[in-house]
């Protein structure tokens, strides 16, 4: 019964584990309009970010491709890195943003 204890603390114990990630670019598409920025998860993380940071990253992407602004767009998509027989024991997570604004036509020659 104290071996059970003990395996159900460390269990609930792994799953508290607070890490704050950095979104980065991962990839995107100048003509859609649209840029890709992941964080890795380990099963036993419990992942925060900063929705403000990853708002600027993409910003920042999307005015070097000529937009003005950038917003997050169709939610978190998760891929399995790492599987075991008992599930995945590393995701990549996703967040795909899309520039705002025009951007400039190129002039006619």
């Amino acid at each position: 019964m104290k071996k059970l204890t003990i395996a159900a603390l460390c269990l609930a114990l792994a799953g508290c584990v607070n890490v704050n990630k950095e979104l980065v670019a991962t990839g995107g598409s100048r003509a859609d309009g649209t840029v890709d920025l992941s964080y890795e998860q380990a099963s036993i993380e419990n992942v925060k970010i900063d929705p403000v940071k990853g708002v600027a990253t993409a910003r920042e992407r999307c005015q070097a491709w000529g937009y003005k602004d950038a917003a997050p767009f169709g939610g978190e998509s998760r891929m399995c890195q790492v599987s075991t027989n008992y599930g995945c024991n590393q995701w990549l997570a996703t967040i795909k943003y899309q520039c705002l604004g025009n951007v400039p036509a190129s002039p006619a020659k």
